[in-house]
C-alpha cells in the first residue's frame, strides 16, 4: 500500500523513521510491506537456519530476515537475504552495519495470503536485473502445490515442488535443499 501522496527522493525516504511493518522506497513512492503472519515467519526463520547452518561453519555465507537493502535506486526489504562470506557488509570495526547499500547475493520473497504471486515474481526479476545473483519466490499457496521458483540473470526456472531440489550451489558451493525440506517449517511439531 502506498503511504505518501507525493513522490520522494531516495535521500528523503532514508530520513524517514523506521516503521513496522517496514516501509520500502520503489519508483519514488513509499510502500508499506505486508505484516508477516506466523507461517511466513516460520518459513523465513527456517530458510535462514538452513543457510546459516551450512554456510557459517564453512565460512561461505550468512543469512538474515527483513533486512533493508539500498541498491538499484530503491530501498527494499526482502523477506530473507544472503550474503556470501566475502561480501558480508562490514563497517570500520569489522561488524555488520545497520545500512546495507549493496545487492545481496540471494534475495527471497515469500508470497503472503494478501499478495499476488505475480507481484513477488516481478520483484524477483527486478532483483536479478539489479545485481542479485539468485532470487527465490516461495509460494505456500501455489494452486499446483507449494513451490519455489529460482531466478538468475541468465535463466528463470519453472516452479519446483515437493522433492525437487533447489540448488544454490552456484552462490553457496555445495548448498541445496528440497522444496519439502523448506516447507517442513510449517509442521506444528
Amino acid at each position: 500500500m502506498t503511504i505518501t501522496g507525493r513522490r520522494l527522493s531516495l535521500a528523503d525516504f532514508l530520513d524517514l523513521p523506521e516503521e513496522s511493518p517496514a516501509l520500502e522506497y520503489v519508483d519514488g513512492e513509499v510502500i508499506q510491506k505486508v505484516s508477516p503472519k506466523f507461517r511466513h515467519g516460520l518459513l523465513q526463520t527456517h530458510f535462514v537456519k538452513m543457510v546459516d547452518g551450512f554456510g557459517i561453519p564453512r565460512k561461505l555465507a550468512r543469512a538474515a530476515v527483513e533486512t533493508r537493502c539500498i541498491f538499484g535506486g530503491k530501498s527494499v526489504v526482502p523477506d530473507c537475504v544472503v550474503f556470501t562470506w566475502d561480501r558480508i557488509p562490514t563497517d570500520e570495526h569489522g561488524e555488520v552495519p545497520d545500512d546495507v547499500t549493496i545487492a545481496p547475493d540471494i534475495a527471497v520473497e515469500i508470497v503472503s495470503p494478501s499478495q499476488s504471486a505475480r507481484e513477488q515474481i516481478d520483484r524477483c526479476r527486478w532483483y536479478v536485473e539489479n545485481g542479485v545473483r539468485i532470487a527465490l519466490a516461495v509460494d505456500p499457496q501455489d494452486r499446483d502445490g507449494r513451490s519455489v521458483r529460482a531466478f538468475r540473470a541468465d535463466a528463470e526456472a519453472p516452479p519446483l515442488r515437493w522433492s525437487d531440489r533447489v540448488n544454490l550451489g552456484d552462490v553457496i558451493p555445495g548448498f541445496s535443499f528440497t522444496v519439502d525440506e523448506l516447507f517442513a517449517a510449517l509442521r506444528a511439531r
